[in-house]
């Protein structure tokens, strides 16, 4: 017996018309538009590493990198990236002077050795979207940042956090009126604590002269030949950031050779061994012979003695012996 009984006709039935046939289709999807990098670095080996894990990543382009300020600029100006990873000490135009001109092109991250409070703060001031510094973040959290900043969201690594908190904390100046009546109780203020405070406000830096044109107007033309004319604002030393400190330490008493120096720098500002042979171009033997020498002219045992040593925070930093 058949399945079906035939039509009348004979002839077999066609479907039944679909109710949305008349219906356009949608879009296909389209694939998400992956983020724009340019990285910043006068190590080539620090650039070439963050470009390999970042273009690693399947949402993530690197379009460009530079060894200094002005080639960020360039680079910046020319590409239109998401993001701006920007080293601070650089040769030619630093990071920080770059800084406020990048800003107004991409959100920057700040991603350095340099952990000293006064630039963490300074490169806050004139827009940083996060600080991050080497050796406190994973490969993972790197990326996780630049993704977030792309959204708004800002980063810090634990050294730049600080920074960020001792600033609000040694500001005394009155802060904004706060909703409510909130920090105005009577009963805080018999128990002395104080009814006033200032949360952290980014202001915008002044010009940099040569940039920004005479006035140093936000409209005003900007081009790369101006941003080469700038010159340098950083130094080996954080004193240059604020005034008032106590006089360096006479490092000249340790006797270091100039390579000596510079390797006692990179110790000083947190880097291992691996990360100063690279910086140095020299091998990890190289650097661990160097460090020898170096504890015997500091009379030092530990990289931690040395660099308060160095940086003038040790007990004896300031007397003849070293």
């Amino acid at each position: 017996m058949p399945d079906q009984m035939p039509h009348p006709t004979g002839a077999p039935q066609p479907p039944p018309h679909p109710p949305f046939a008349d219906l356009p289709l949608p879009p296909p999807a389209q694939p998400a538009r992956r983020l724009r990098v340019v990285v910043a670095d006068d190590n080539p080996v620090v650039r070439a590493g963050l470009t390999a894990l970042l273009s690693g990543r399947p949402d993530i382009e690197v379009v460009a990198e530079a060894a200094d300020g002005r080639q960020a600029y360039e680079a910046a100006h020319r590409h239109r990236p998401d993001v701006v990873l920007l080293d601070v000490r650089m040769p030619g135009v630093d990071g920080i002077s770059a800084l406020p001109y990048l800003v107004q092109i991409a959100p920057v991250v700040m991603l350095t050795y340099s952990r000293e409070s006064e630039i963490v703060q300074e490169a806050l001031r004139r827009g940083a979207g996060g600080y991050l510094v080497h050796g406190e973040f994973t490969a993972d959290q790197l990326v996780d940042a630049v993704r977030d900043i792309k959204e708004g969201r800002a980063h810090f690594t634990p050294t730049a956090a600080g920074a960020l908190l001792a600033q609000l904390r040694q500001d005394r100046a009155p802060g904004p009126s706060l909703p409510d009546g909130l920090g105005q109780s009577r009963s805080a203020t018999a128990y002395g604590t104080s009814t006033s405070g200032q949360s952290y406000m980014q202001t915008q830096p002044p010009a940099l002269p040569g940039i920004l044109g005479p006035a140093g107007g936000a409209d005003a033309p900007t081009s790369s030949e101006n941003l080469s004319q700038v010159q340098p604002h950083m130094g080996q030393s954080s004193s240059e950031w604020t005034s008032g400190r106590p006089a360096a330490p006479d490092r000249a008493r340790f006797q270091l050779s100039t390579r000596e120096a510079e390797i006692m720098d990179l110790i000083a500002s947190g880097m291992n061994n691996q990360q100063i042979a690279a910086t140095c171009f020299i091998s990890e033997k190289t650097v661990k012979n160097h460090i020898n020498r170096i504890f015997a002219k500091l009379h030092s045992t530990s990289r931690s003695e040395a660099a308060a040593k160095w940086i003038g925070t040790a007990p004896d930093a300031h007397r003849g012996r070293g």
